[in-house]
């Protein structure tokens, strides 16, 4: 059972640390190879468990990334070659 799953009694009183996320990717990593197995054996119903614990811990990683004080955005990159330039716009006329 996925460590998610938390009594209701026990919710938001858990500290999260380092531990705590890292058995989280693990157990991700296991269930995306537990769906990969499934969707090639042709079990494609077998994966949506799976696919749903799987959806409940990222979006549990993702709200904790985004109530961590120490998050801060990665600097914009600037790059002196734009795609901008070579790719055609939706208009057919080129990007710049």
């Amino acid at each position: 059972m996925s460590i998610v799953f938390v009594p209701k009694k026990l919710r938001g009183k858990a500290k999260v640390n380092q531990e705590t996320i890292q058995r989280l990717l693990d157990e991700n990593d296991q269930l995306i190879r537990c769906i990969t197995e499934y969707m090639q054996k042709g079990r494609a119903v077998e994966c949506v468990q799976y696919q749903q614990i799987l959806h409940r811990n990222i979006v549990y990683l993702a709200t904790i990334a985004d109530a961590s004080p120490d998050n801060t955005p990665p600097p914009p990159t600037t790059n002196s070659t734009s795609n901008e330039t070579s790719m055609p716009s939706v208009n057919g006329q080129g990007g710049s």
